[in-house]
């Protein structure tokens, strides 16, 4: 039961929360209630809509749709205030309240930052969350070939939207159908048909976004350089993503999936070279990635191996995938029983790890399956890994509880689009992306401490295998060990973020940046790994801006 003293501060709280905006008293925020409804229109109570640390739902939101747990522990800073604004214009009057009282801005759509940056903050000044969960419309326009869709919905909402007006119709994003489509799209938003279509990025055609004027802005009125930027650059340095334009593309009524384990025993190092060599070539209609873990032996009980998972979606029938595999990779042994057909949107399902037969009316729920304390990085490879470096690379799995490596071919599509075309550099010349994860269960800070030792060690000895000059990492699977923004102050940092931002963007990190310090020149959406504005002295001496 709650103290006497929670309830009387959560009923002062909702007394002056119902009331006009006059007369609330000094703290953060009471004051950014006050602006917020100076600012917008409240014709709802705003009570509903506010949750401060001082009241009882406050855990429950912000730990809603978090997904790494190890950002939620008592020691990690929280914020002063959560805001779930129910309209743009609530949005827009975050902006301008956060940026009159001198707060730091947490955006938050879906919660899979994977560092929690967008609901947590380890520079050390107060900072508020605002959650666009209750953001979440979608507009599908089958005879336009086109979906707006709020930044607050989830791309499984989103397929299972477009699915609803089309069986042939559908969207390359990601494979977690709980990711917030409105971050997604930021970082690139790669899924099972970028062999086929590209990123979701590249889909893309009409954006709405509040600058840090808190001004709404569509393509048209933000010009082609701050489209260009958001698409791929990164979430929350260039503002707040209220709504994205997709453009949908065509899918067969009937596609294929399967997934093929292959251990040590089963000569699982042999075929994953092969993998190498043909993942990228293979059919575009063909996705293949490789999940690998630590299993226990089938014939050997108390004994651990290395499982290698061939997880697959086919963009057409059963006996054309059969062809493909014979005669491009018949080392996998793939058969007609380890295929299945069925429609895209049941494909989203399967991939995504859902059990069979599960209804797609789920995903409307937004619900995450994976929630856990982790760790992740990630590493592009350009050339093939040697079968030497695979027996390193178990070696060191096997070390370990509970890694977890998941290895995205890339080719087709993707290496057809320039490095420049948007943000996203990581195209032609990448065979396939790795996803590095350790996973734990509980808060302990030594059991982290350890888990994160390893996968450094891991990352380490991956580095001669790795893309290099820069060894690339993608945006999207945020990490923090590349470096962060001092305090945040990105006019003393320009030489620190290049370290992070040539990993994620390479040669395109010059553009965000003047990109940046055209748009947000007083650097207000900025975070620990936030897209930096040239100094003010720089600007001075007679640095030209290029638009």
């Amino acid at each position: 039961m709650a103290s006497l003293n929670s309830i009387l501060v959560s009923f002062i709280l909702v007394l002056l929360f119902s009331s006009s905006c006059s007369a609330l008293s000094d703290t953060t925020p009471e004051k950014f209630y006050q602006c917020i409804c100076k600012n917008s229109d409240f014709s709802d109570p705003f009570s509903k809509a506010f949750f401060t640390p001082n009241t009882d739902p406050f855990n429950t939101v912000l730990n809603s749709t978090a997904q790494n747990l190890r950002c939620l522990i008592p020691s990690v800073p929280k914020p002063e205030l959560i805001f779930t604004p129910m309209a743009e214009s609530h949005v827009q009057a975050a902006v301008i309240c956060a940026k009159q009282l001198n707060l730091q801005l947490r955006v938050r759509s879906g919660g899979h930052d994977y560092e929690g940056l967008s609901y947590i903050s380890v520079m050390e000044s107060p900072f508020v969350i605002v959650d666009l969960s209750k953001l979440r419309e979608i507009d599908v326009n089958i005879e336009e070939n086109s979906a707006w869709t709020q930044a607050g919905a989830t791309v499984g909402e989103v397929y299972y939207r477009i699915s609803e007006k089309s069986k042939t119709h559908g969207f390359p994003a990601g494979l977690c159908t709980s990711l917030g489509i409105g971050g997604h799209i930021t970082g690139g938003a790669y899924g099972s048909m970028m062999r086929k279509f590209g990123l979701g990025a590249d889909n893309v055609i009409d954006a709405r976004i509040i600058n840090a004027n808190g001004t709404i802005l569509d393509r048209q009125s933000m010009g082609e350089d701050l489209f260009w930027a958001i698409r791929g650059g990164g979430g929350a340095s260039f503002g707040v993503i209220l709504s994205w334009k997709l453009k949908l593309v065509t899918v067969p009524s009937v596609v294929t999936v399967f997934t093929v384990p292959k251990t040590l025993e089963d000569d699982a190092t042999k075929i994953l070279y092969k993998w190498e060599q043909v993942a990228d070539k293979i059919d575009d209609d063909l996705f293949m990635r490789v999940v690998i873990n630590v299993v226990e032996r089938k014939d050997k009980k108390g004994e651990r191996t290395v499982q290698t998972a061939y997880n697959s979606l086919f963009l057409g029938t059963a006996d054309r995938l059969l062809q493909i595999m014979n005669e491009s990779f018949p080392e996998l042994g793939l058969t007609e029983k380890d295929c299945t057909e069925m429609s895209w949107i049941e494909s989203i399902l399967y991939i995504a790890g859902f059990p069979t037969k599960t209804p797609p009316e789920v995903l409307l729920q937004g619900k995450s399956t994976f929630k856990n304390y982790f760790k992740a990085k990630s590493d592009f490879v350009r050339e093939p890994i040697p079968e030497t470096g695979l027996e390193g690379i178990w070696k060191r799995l096997l070390e370990e509880n509970s890694p977890l490596m998941i290895w995205n071919p890339y080719g087709g599509m993707m290496a057809n689009i320039s490095e420049s075309e948007t943000p996203f550099p990581h195209r032609k010349g990448v065979i396939f992306k790795i996803q590095y994860l350790t996973l734990w269960n509980e808060p302990d800070q030594e059991l982290a401490t350890k888990h994160v030792d390893w996968i450094r060690r891991l990352y380490n000895y991956m580095t001669s295998y790795a893309s290099m000059f820069p060894r690339e990492a993608y945006v999207n699977y945020r990490d923090l060990d590349l470096g962060m923004n001092k305090n945040g102050n990105s006019n003393s940092s320009f030489v620190q973020a290049s370290v992070w931002g040539n990993k994620y963007f390479k040669n395109n990190f010059n553009r965000l940046v003047q990109i940046k310090t055209r748009v947000d020149p007083e650097n207000f959406f900025k975070f620990e790994q936030s897209i930096p504005t040239l100094s003010l002295t720089k600007k001075r001496r007679g640095k030209k801006i290029n638009h």
